[in-house]
């Protein structure tokens, strides 16, 4: 239904279906419609022009033009039907197969299809025609097994691209079928590119089987086919232009509906998978994803209530909450894997099919998680904007920055010309390049890191967003160069009043830059507070191992501490603290069950997911061990 749903608001896809529709059963019923019998003659009215009588004239023997275009269709479409249906069967097969086995599979199968694609076709149904007595039905399907290599290589390269993907290796880990895998992962994620070759290949085999029909081969005259009442217009075009109009265009309509058809549908489709059943999953929401996840701040600029995240089932982020106001930046910190980016890219809704997020996303008092996806995409760029650690990744290297900056500031103010170009100007002077007109003239390639990542943050501006947040924008950069890209957030930052969500492995980029902190373990925020009391009075024993382990921190000539063990997975997440087994606090208590968090020192602003919040001196604890 989601899928029937999604087709629909492409109302030019609608329109070429319901056409295809349309004469599809107008040349099924044929026998119940059509005004005259396809074979009648009356040669007192031949090469007539339409009338009352013949709605789209009469031919050179006088038969009724759209009976024969009604019963010409059975022939045409049906043979079409034919081809395409061996072609589709045979390439969609031996494409799994090549893409998902490989190896010698695939080296056999490719060249089987070389093979095929070197055949002179024509040669081979010219010779199939004349053993088979001009047998309709097997040229049909001879063209179908000709054309299935054009399936099977986009099948193939789509299933070969699906197979290296992750949740297909733990498919295969955890004792999936290869069978199921297939039927089951992989052929639903490749639906798109093979409608649209099959679409392509329809429109092929229409014009060929029209091709052979005109040189009577597939069709026995004076049985009508739209091929054959084109080679009869040809004929006495010099006498009647218009008896070749009514085959010839629909024809080439049914063509054109064919394509627009297929590609209505890859895009329903795409639609489809990439966004979350969100009704699905407000049924089905766990309440532990809600428990004491409280009411969304109405003054904050981003609010996020028991954010929890999953693909196929396995949850890597859980409960998160937090608050962003204007002007103000939250750091969110924690090893690799501990889900920050994850929960960025949730905020906001990137995260693609498999996907299912629980909770609350609200900016301007809009719950983005389950708002219509024209809300959530106007919000994306002109209220939430994004800067990932790669400056190359939102840079498209066969654009200019002019080019590509003014698109997006077309899209969002929609201005044109050389107020455009101005703003492009203006905006890369704001991020602190020297040098506009030169900057916006040059590719991604001819820019240093620190000048494409500002030419980044000029895109991420374009829209003049509220909430900018920030997936680790240094990490790639030298130190002097980091030291310059946290300037200009800070500056822009005084200039624009943004509220920013940064996420860092850096304590020394939290310290500099944020006034609140929320540290992340295994998909939890395990602490949330202002920047000096994270640094000043730690209330997790993860926190005070991350401090301890910053190098500015550690005393020359010792070794660097360090967290023993590393982060678990997803699918080993402990019932109780996901910290408890690194952890040398730890009691027996900790694994009971799960760990909420709670106020320190009866503090609401400083709250930690610890059940000894308040017995622990962990300040104390790590000035011991720097001592």
């Amino acid at each position: 239904m989601r899928l029937a749903r999604e087709y629909l608001r492409r109302p030019l896809g609608v329109i070429a279906a319901a056409f295809l529709v349309l004469v599809a059963l107008a040349v099924i019923a044929a026998p119940l419609i059509a005004p005259y019998d396809q074979l009648r003659m009356d040669l007192g009215h031949s090469l007539a022009l339409p009338s009352a009588k013949h709605w789209l004239g009469t031919d050179r023997l006088g038969r009724d033009v759209l009976s024969r275009l009604l019963w010409g269709g059975r022939v045409s479409l049906g043979g079409l039907a034919e081809a395409l249906s061996v072609a589709f069967a045979i390439g969609v097969v031996a494409g799994l197969i090549a893409g998902y086995v490989g190896r010698g599979v695939d080296n056999a199968i490719s060249r089987t299809t070389e093979v095929l694609m070197a055949t002179p076709g024509i040669v081979v149904l010219l010779m199939v025609y004349g053993i088979s007595n001009n047998n309709a039905h097997l040229g049909m399907i001879t063209l179908g097994v000709l054309c299935s290599p054009s399936i099977t290589r986009v099948t193939r390269a789509a299933a070969r691209a699906v197979s290296q993907e992750v949740y297909i290796s733990s498919a295969e880990v955890l004792g999936m079928g290869r069978l199921r895998i297939v039927f089951d992962h992989v052929l639903p994620n490749i639906w798109g590119p093979i409608i649209v070759s099959t679409a392509v290949l329809g429109a092929v085999i229409l014009g060929i089987q029209g091709g052979l029909n005109y040189i009577n081969l597939g069709v026995n005259p004076p049985a009508a086919s739209w091929g054959g009442m084109v080679s009869d217009g040809q004929r006495v075009l010099a006498q009647q232009p218009w008896l070749i109009v009514p085959s010839g265009l629909l024809l080439t309509l049914v063509i054109m509906a064919l394509m627009l058809t297929a590609d209505g549908l890859r895009d329903a489709t795409a639609s489809n998978r990439s966004r979350p059943a969100r009704a699905q999953a407000a049924a089905a929401r766990k309440p532990s994803a809600q428990a004491g996840a409280g009411q969304a701040d109405a003054s904050a600029a981003l609010s996020v209530r028991g954010l929890s995240v999953s693909f196929s089932g396995l949850e890597v982020v859980r409960n998160v909450s937090f608050d962003v106001r204007d002007g103000r930046t939250l750091g969110i910190v924690g090893e690799s894997g501990c889900g920050k980016s994850v929960t960025a890219s949730a905020a906001l809704d990137q995260l693609g099919p498999g996907s299912r997020i629980d909770g609350e996303v609200v900016f301007g008092g809009v719950d983005l998680n389950h708002a219509p996806r024209r809300v959530r995409a106007r919000t994306r760029g002109a209220g939430i904007a994004y800067v990932s650690q790669d400056p190359m990744v939102a840079l498209d290297p066969c654009f200019t920055v002019e080019s590509q900056l003014g698109e997006l500031i077309g899209r969002h103010e929609r201005l044109r010309g050389s107020r455009r170009r101005a703003r492009a100007l203006e905006l890369l002077r704001q991020v602190g390049l020297p040098n506009p007109a030169d900057t916006a003239a040059r590719y991604p390639h001819q820019l240093s890191g620190g000048m494409a990542q500002r030419v980044s943050i000029a895109c991420a501006l374009a829209g003049r967003p509220r909430v900018l947040i920030a997936d680790e924008p240094t990490t790639a950069l030298d130190v002097t160069i980091q030291g310059e890209i946290l300037d200009l957030l800070r500056t822009l930052q005084g200039e624009t009043g943004l509220a920013i969500v940064l996420i860092t492995h850096d304590l020394g980029v939290v310290a500099d830059l944020c006034d609140r902190v929320a540290v992340m373990y295994a998909g939890e925020i395990v602490e949330i507070a202002d920047v000096e009391s994270i640094f000043d009075r730690p209330a997790h024993p993860y926190t005070r191992g991350l401090i301890d382990s910053n190098p500015i921190a550690s005393k020359r000539g010792s070794p660097l501490p360090s967290i023993p063990g590393a982060v678990p997975s997803p699918a080993n997440w402990p019932i109780g603290c996901h910290f408890g087994e690194r952890c040398r606090f730890r009691t027996p208590q900790c694994s009971a069950g799960p760990v909420p968090l709670a106020p320190v020192a009866d503090a609401s602003p400083h709250q930690a997911r610890c059940i000894r919040v308040g017995e622990l001196d962990l300040a104390s604890a790590g000035q011991e061990r720097r001592s």
